[in-house]
Parts: C-alpha cells; structure tokens; sequence
C-alpha cells in the first residue's frame, strides 16, 4: 500500500461518525471525526490533519474569521525502505467571511501549524533507555 489517507472534519463539516473514531475537540461540542486505518503510518498524517483542523478554528477566533466547520484530508505514501515520499493536505473551511479571508486563514495556519512544521524540519526520532522510577 503506498496511500495512507486520513479525514478529519468537525463543526459543520462533520462526518457521519458512524463506524468512525471520534476524538474530544476544544472548539466543537460534538468532536472530531476520524476516517483512516490503524496504522502509524495513517497516524501520522491523522497528527497533521488534526493539527490544521485545530489551528484553523484557533486562527480563525484570533483574525476574526468565522469558522463552523473544517474538513482536512491528508495523504501520502512511503517508499520500499519506508521513508515518507511526503505528505500533503487539503482544508475546507465552513465560513460566512468573505473567500480572500478564508484564504488568508489557511495561509496563516499553513504557517503556524506546530505538527506540520516539526515534520518539515525533520523532527529527530530515537529509541532511549527506560529509566525505573
């Protein structure tokens, strides 16, 4: 398999939750919406989704931009040493603001996202020792 997709949606956007993993949200009452396979390599594109599902309901509180629902797929593969080809991610925001705003919103959540920016700095990963406490 080389396509790991995931969907989150929340707000307005929300899937049917049927047979689906829904997750506690801070900024909707009825939760996040997962749709993807247990796997860490599904996982991994789930804490990017989540992340830009998050900051746009943040980022849009802070510049004013109304947000009722957000839907983020995120996707991407491995190669056959299985290091990532990359990950990419499409948003769609429920809003009553104008297109440029919304436009803005995910510009600046691009930016400000903490998962996504700690993948593209290539975050350093290692097996330590447990320590008994």
């Amino acid at each position: 398999m080389t396509d790991f997709t995931v969907t989150v949606s929340a707000g307005s956007l929300r899937a049917d939750p049927d047979g689906a993993l829904v997750l506690p949200h801070a900024w909707t009452d009825k939760g996040v919406v997962t749709d993807g396979a247990a796997t860490g390599a599904h996982v991994l594109h789930l804490a990017v989704a989540l992340c830009v599902l998050n900051d746009t309901f943040r980022e849009g509180r802070q510049l004013g931009v109304p947000v009722q629902g957000v839907r983020v797929v995120a996707t991407g593969g491995f190669d056959e040493g299985w290091g990532s080809t990359g990950i990419t991610y499409s948003v769609e925001v429920d809003s009553g603001a104008a297109p440029e705003d919304v436009a803005r919103l995910v510009a600046v959540v691009d930016e400000v996202a903490e998962i996504p920016r700690a993948i593209r700095a290539g975050a350093d990963v290692r097996r330590v020792e447990r320590v008994a406490t």
